[in-house]
């Protein structure tokens, strides 16, 4: 491995810092022995407006907006690396926000750096797999193919799978590389593809070590329970503990990657100390592929409930119908994921007890999911 810091530890910008990913992020670097200053701006619906109870007094606070100019400046004070972890995310009808959020603060981010001649070292940008799109598949006569979401019509039908737009028959889905071809379909991720762009250009430019991390399914503790557009296992648990059955979208055997928290951080942390990763981008998940009827199956197993599911049809557009992401560029600078998804309910499950109240918001999202006509029939 080739270290930026053998010996001396820097400062480290961490915008979002008080949120799922980015406080165990935060309590990973303290524990490496960074410095570690958080910029956020504890809103909702991630947030009550308040720093969680979770968050690392070692760390210093900045309260504000990564979109405003003054306070992003003074956050940048004497910091040597910074994780752009801030972002607005989630299936949402303001879709501007995503652009100002996850594209313009990106670019933000480098114009001050540039115009202050600020002296960071490298800047660590959290995309999606949502960049993907619906991804890549094989037919077993044409081979690879990138294919189109299904369609309004398709999925009424009750025809969940992808088939080959040559024979009609059905797909296998392909793990997806970070030199895919990429076709975001809905705005947080054509944004976040735009920061990708944003930050590698910039960062090639300027001199800027810069590297990108793409994430799959993150489970763990502290993920918020004020939001449920988007974490079958939030929605799972919250049913389960409440003595519910799981609603599970489409028939169930959509697969995922489900990684955790702390195979996250322990990435984040790779990928800032090693000068191979710089202007390269980086898919973080488990490698392993599950159904969501399989993850809801350990959630009732977790939480001591039968496992009665409803299986309603219900779905949204421009969901991929698989995703399973490969790592190998990742595990070949000696990163390996080490926990299982029984690990992933087990903490989940566990945290989100404390928080009862999670129940009344999950029913708020599920009636705006309704009303809004996100989720279909």
């Amino acid at each position: 491995m080739k270290s930026r810091l053998p010996n001396k530890k820097g400062l480290v910008l961490v915008t979002g810092g008080a949120g799922f990913i980015g406080s165990h992020l935060v309590d990973a670097l303290i524990l490496a022995g960074y410095r570690v200053k958080v910029l956020d701006n504890l809103a909702p619906p991630t947030h009550n407006g308040k720093l969680p109870p979770w968050f690392n007094n070692k760390a210093e606070f900045v309260k504000g907006d990564v979109l405003d100019k003054k306070i992003l400046t003074r956050a940048l004070s004497g910091v040597h690396y910074v994780f752009h972890l801030a972002a607005y995310m989630d299936y949402f009808l303001d879709f501007s926000n995503y652009f100002k959020t996850n594209t313009a603060s990106t670019a933000l981010l480098y114009e001050i750096i540039v115009g202050k001649k600020l002296p960071v070292k490298k800047i660590i940008i959290a995309s999606s797999q949502s960049v993907y799109g619906e991804g890549k598949y094989e037919c077993r006569k044409h081979g690879p193919l990138y294919v189109k979401h299904r369609s309004k019509i398709q999925m009424k039908k009750g025809d969940w799978e992808i088939h080959c737009p040559y024979d009609t028959s059905v797909l296998k889905p392909l793990p997806e590389k970070e030199d895919d071809l990429l076709n975001p379909q809905i705005p947080y991720g054509i944004s976040k593809l735009a920061a990708e762009k944003v930050g590698l250009v910039l960062g090639k430019i300027y001199a800027i070590p810069t590297a990108i991390v793409r994430y799959s399914i993150v489970h763990g503790a502290r993920q918020s329970f004020r939001n449920f557009y988007s974490g079958a296992l939030r929605v799972f648990a919250i049913q389960a503990l409440a003595g519910e059955s799981p609603n599970i979208h489409e028939d169930g055997r959509q697969i995922r990657d489900f990684v955790n928290i702390k195979d996250v951080t322990s990435a984040h942390l790779k990928i800032l100390g090693d000068t191979r990763t710089d202007f390269e981008v980086f898919n973080i998940g488990s490698g392993r592929v599950t159904t969501v009827l399989d993850l809801a199956k350990l959630v009732a197993k977790e939480a001591g409930v039968p496992f009665t599911p409803v299986i309603s049809g219900a779905f949204r557009l421009n969901t991929p119908r698989h995703q399973i992401m490969d790592i190998s560029k990742l595990k070949k600078l000696g990163w390996f994921p080490r926990f299982s998804l029984a690990d992933n309910v087990k903490e989940y499950v566990s945290w989100v007890k404390q928080y009862p109240e999670a129940r009344k918001y999950l029913a708020k999202t599920l009636m705006n999911l309704k009303e809004q006509k996100i989720v279909l029939k």
